[in-house]
């Protein structure tokens, strides 16, 4: 272990030196265990229009069952989730991706991957219209920003995993028409069209179908989302869109090699695009410790897929237990910031932005425990000297460039 004496010295110099800084975090991670919120982060953080890309409440809502959007209150404090109304609030989140599931296999009930797909994508609406006084429904960047403009929170519409469009251009229409604005290409799981980043691959990428794919959800403006696939169909990905493509929950490899993170070379490629890559608040996508770990969980999530007579409830059991029985290194929201200032170091300020990932992890970073937290990421990134433009960007701006950008590209012909 380097000695504090020396470690001192090294992070001295770093404070003169800024790419000698980056280098110290990311070898030998230090964190600030007193990150106090200033009048001026939080001015500024209200200012902003801030932007998630990634919050899957409603997969954690229909577990409950299918009176849960109707007995469940959240305008109240709702601590067995990441999420509800008071904290959004204090987090200042003003626009939300809710993400709608696509990756489950058939069912021994008889439901799809689109089926379910569809369960919560009605329960998306049904809980902006139950909240209607702080929620509402946003199909593109005007409304997010005029939304905005009335005080409340824009809701908006992410699939995750295009198992869910079940090789049918048609299908992937219907979701467009239902409101949905992005789409995960894959998740766990090599399809028939994607090589998935944390399955065995099949295709070196994307197939011609998947290229299919990528083209009509630019025609429709939907955005191509290159999160959970792998490193070679990212490359594809941008090769074929035509519109800029987003990374909603991902971070930067370079820090934590998990191939759920996006190598240099595709965050270059980004760059060119125009896209963007949204920061995963998973401790296991953040840390060299924590990428270990999970790839251990991926491992055995791999196995566990293999046995179709497991249910959705049962799954999770096991998964739970695994995750109790291997924790992942914990840390701070300065980890957060440190893949941000990669983002930022190799494809520019205009291509990062946030992707929480919030109810969909087993836990979160320390002073990002939850929604409310938000403003902390502020603070660090003010502390870091980042300058206000700059932090508004990260926070939502660049996403809302992106945004207008994949819909001025599309003909919006369906």
């Amino acid at each position: 272990m380097i000695k504090r004496r020396y470690f001192l010295r090294l992070a001295a110099a770093g404070m003169a030196f800024p790419a000698f800084s980056n280098f110290i975090r990311t070898w030998f991670p230090f964190d600030n265990k007193d990150i106090v919120l200033t009048e001026e982060a939080m001015r500024i953080h209200r200012s902003a229009i801030v932007v998630d890309g990634h919050n899957d409440l409603p997969y954690k809502i229909r577990l409950k069952g299918p009176d849960a959007v109707e007995t469940l209150d959240l305008m109240i404090n709702q601590p067995e989730f990441h999420t509800d109304i008071p904290r959004m609030l204090k987090g200042g989140v003003g626009a939300q991706f809710w993400v709608a599931i696509g990756w489950m296999g058939k069912q021994a009930d008889g439901r799809t991957g689109q089926s379910i797909c569809l369960e919560e994508i009605e329960l998306i609406h049904k809980i902006t219209k139950k909240y209607s006084s702080v929620l509402e429904m946003a199909y593109s960047a005007d409304d997010i920003i005029n939304i905005r403009r009335e005080g409340k929170i824009a809701s908006l519409i992410g699939i995750e995993g295009g198992n869910a469009i079940e090789n049918s251009l048609e299908v992937l229409r219907r979701f467009y028409r239902l409101g949905a604005r992005y789409m995960t290409l894959t998740w766990g799981e090599t399809i028939d069209w994607v090589d998935s980043a944390t399955d065995r691959a099949r295709h070196g990428g994307l197939t011609k179908f998947g290229e299919k794919v990528v083209l009509e959800m630019n025609r429709l403006g939907i955005l191509v989302d290159i999160s959970h696939v792998s490193a070679e169909a990212m490359r594809d990905v941008l090769r074929v869109s035509q519109s800029p493509v987003i990374a909603s929950h991902s971070s930067a490899f370079a820090l934590a090699p998990t191939p759920r993170n996006v190598p240099d070379d595709v965050l270059h490629s980004i760059a060119k695009n125009g896209g963007i890559v949204m920061v995963n608040f998973y401790p296991g996508f953040l840390t060299r410790k924590g990428a270990k770990e999970d790839y251990l969980f991926w491992e055995y999530m791999l196995k566990l897929k293999t046995d179709a007579g497991l249910s959705e409830i049962e799954l999770n059991k096991l998964l739970d237990k695994f995750n109790e029985e291997h924790p992942v290194p914990g840390c701070s929201v300065e980890r957060v910031v440190d893949h941000i200032d990669h983002i930022v170091k190799i494809a520019g300020i205009d291509h990062a932005g946030l992707g929480s990932d919030f109810d969909g992890i087993s836990y979160a970073p320390d002073y990002l425990k939850d929604v409310s937290f938000f403003p902390y990421i502020t603070q660090v990134l003010l502390n870091r000297g980042y300058k206000e433009a700059d932090i508004h960007k990260i926070l939502g701006g660049n996403f809302l460039r992106v945004f207008r950008m994949a819909e001025e590209k599309a003909p919006g012909n369906l």
